[in-house]
């Protein structure tokens, strides 16, 4: 008798070894309709997978995750039996599950074409429809290569050659066309039903620009029609809040190819940037850091001793002067340490804590830059404490508090924790770890946050907390961080006199707020859709003039708020008013103020707020009242 355990603790015996699809069958006509896999001991498997002894088993259905991952990386290999059904020459080569769909990458003598990508996916819908049952076969490795080699492809035929030799491979077949692939897939295609394919894009071969340039189609696939629908529709507003689009739109910055990977601020965009950097300013100096400032350049025996040389030197600009090299920093942290080491440093000197908006320089990958949200210079609002052992708790419990309320300024109130503990290759004692990642964990119960664990996520030099934000459609972006590091003051010789007059090494911990400023201003503007706060806006108040006879009233009032520090301008031009109002709504100001001859008679102003309200007639100084409220609760 085979036992089988279901996730419920209930059992169900059987007299002899049968399928995952056999089970499902026993349970229920309906589950066996809805089974798309199995989880056996936790493992993965298709529903022909045979079970033969004692087992626990989940049945996976599209309701699960992992049932969602089947359904992409089946609809994937349908990708390709499309492709090779409408273009047989094109060679086929890998075709990997990624967020929220999949891509498949093809060798093909010309271009495909928004035609192309059409019909593949109209064919796609059609061999859905036949059902055609998903089939897996076992090769040894040579085999498997002369098999593709016969069917002429030779990537795939790579792509197992470099397998070891004594192991054996699975293929896929469904209809006509059969694949490699671990597996596991779905029982037959007419499980796919809810897919699009999205786009195409170059990709060379297995990485390398030194080799050919493919083509890699892009496509999405849900477990259902209202899934794939509110996808798309997601997709649809985030494109209409793409911070490239509207950095152009609203001429806040520029890309250039003189200079790839790096931001030209127009001076819109540098107002905007300013707000950011003056707002942290205030926030570092309120909440108990020193403000530093680190050179550009460092010697590179500093970012050997730190391991950076080691670790990250494919991705460090350098440079040498004298028979001297340098690197441009990747990062802020060996030039704080330096600054802490300058003089004697008491434990009543702890926690200290520096900060520095300090540009780095990543020498990333062309193909990985995308607008200023990834770029090769950028600046953090970074910060390290120095601190003992029994300061990480407190010092952890602030900071969060402190995140909190900043983001929330910045209108994202929904917040992700996660807490990444220590790894398998690690230094530090199993001590000082407890220590840390229980501090962390403690900040933030005590801050009232729901966490969740990444067991061995952590740095080799210690745990460390990642803020996640939720923006206003879902997104999710990682900015904040708060990291226990064992490992950099040491090995760059730093320390403080104990109470005991021993020489100890500070535990550093390394955190950001909002990380790359960069990145986070272009986070702002997805996020508001470019209608940044008031408090954030480049243009808070255009006064616009009826007509000429309105002319120096309106530089008046503009004038008038400037004095107060508002972010004012007058439009005078000799053009219908209706054509100003609409040309400054594009640009997405906060108030339009309108003024003719009435309001200039009485000192008073028409008022438009963003969103096309109507505020009314209202004295210049009670306006200047409501926007100054509206400053200063960062609305």
């Amino acid at each position: 008798m085979i036992t089988i355990t279901l996730p419920d603790n209930s059992q169900r015996q059987f007299p002899a070894p049968l399928t995952v699809a056999d089970v499902a069958a026993s349970i229920g006509p309906g589950l066996a309709k809805a089974a798309l896999g199995g989880k056996v001991n936790g493992q993965l498997v298709d529903t022909s997978h045979r079970l033969d002894a004692d087992v626990q088993l989940a049945i996976v259905t599209d309701k699960d995750a992992d049932g969602l991952e089947m359904i992409r990386h089946s609809t994937a290999h349908l990708l390709a039996y499309a492709v090779k059904e409408l273009f047989p020459d094109a060679q086929v080569t890998i075709g990997p599950v990624i967020d929220n769909g999949f891509y498949y990458d093809f060798s093909y003598k010309r271009p495909f074409t928004p035609d192309d990508l059409a019909a593949i996916e109209q064919r796609m819908m059609e061999l859905a429809k036949k059902d055609e049952p998903v089939q897996r076969r076992v090769l040894p490795r040579d085999d498997a290569v002369a098999y593709f080699k016969g069917l002429g492809e030779h990537y795939k035929a790579e792509i197992i050659a470099s397998i070891p030799a004594d192991q054996d491979v699975s293929l896929y077949r469904e209809g006509a066309f059969e694949d490699l692939c671990r597996g596991p897939h779905v029982p037959s295609t007419g499980k796919l039903k809810h897919f699009k394919l999205m786009k195409v894009a170059g990709a060379y071969w297995r990485g390398d620009h030194r080799n050919e340039m493919l083509q890699r189609i892009y496509g999405t696939a849900w477990a259902s029609k209202d899934d794939l629908a509110a996808y798309l529709k997601r997709l649809e507003e985030a494109e209409k809040r793409d911070h490239r689009k509207l950095g152009r739109e609203l001429d806040l910055f520029h890309l250039d190819e003189h200079s790839p990977g790096t931001v030209f601020w127009h001076p819109k965009g540098w107002t905007v940037w300013q707000e950011v950097e003056q707002y942290m300013r205030r926030i570092y100096r309120d909440n108990g850091y020193q403000e530093v400032k680190g050179p550009q350049i460092l010697d590179q025996g500093l970012w050997e001793k730190t391991g950076h040389w080691q670790k990250y030197r494919e991705n460090m600009f350098t440079t040498e002067s004298e028979k001297r090299d340098y690197a441009l920093k990747p990062m802020n942290c060996p030039g704080h340490i330096l600054i802490f080491k300058q003089g004697i440093k008491s434990y009543r000197d702890l926690p200290l804590r520096f900060g520095e908006f300090g540009q780095c320089h990543r020498n990333e990958p062309t193909g990985g830059l995308h607008g200023i949200m990834r770029v090769r210079a950028f600046t953090q609002d970074d910060g390290h404490i120095f601190c003992t052992e029994d300061q990480i708790l407190p010092e952890c419990t602030a900071y969060t508090a402190l995140l909190q309320a900043v983001y929330k300024d910045f209108g994202f109130t929904d917040i992700l924790y996660k807490v990444a503990t220590r790894p398998a290759a690690r230094i530090g004692s199993d001590e000082s770890w407890d220590k840390a990642e229980h501090a962390l964990m403690e900040s933030l119960r005590a801050s009232g946050c729901e966490f969740v664990i990444a067991p061995g996520d952590g740095a080799f030099y210690g745990p460390k907390i990642e803020y996640t934000l939720k923006d206003a459609i879902g997104r999710e972006w990682q900015c904040g961080t708060m990291q226990v590091d064992f490992f950099m003051a040491e090995r760059l010789g730093a320390e403080y006199v104990a109470e005991d007059s021993s020489r100890r090494t500070p535990v550093m911990l390394h955190r950001a707020i909002v990380g790359s400023l960069e990145r986070f201003i272009g986070i702002l503007i997805e996020q508001h859709a470019g209608a940044l706060p008031v408090w954030l806006a480049p243009q808070q108040v255009s006064v616009l003039s009826i007509t000429e006879a309105q002319a120096e009233y309106a530089a008046e009032v503009a004038k008038t708020l400037q004095k107060q520090g508002v972010r004012a301008s007058a439009d005078v031009r000799n053009e219908k008013i209706t054509y100003k109002i609409r040309e400054h709504s594009l640009q997405k100001v906060p108030f339009i103020l309108v003024v003719g001859d009435k309001e200039k008679a009485n000192g008073a102003v028409a008022v438009r707020a963003r969103g096309n309200r109507d505020l009314g007639v209202m004295p210049l100084v009670q306006f200047a009242e409501l926007l100054q409220q509206d400053i200063h609760a960062k609305s």
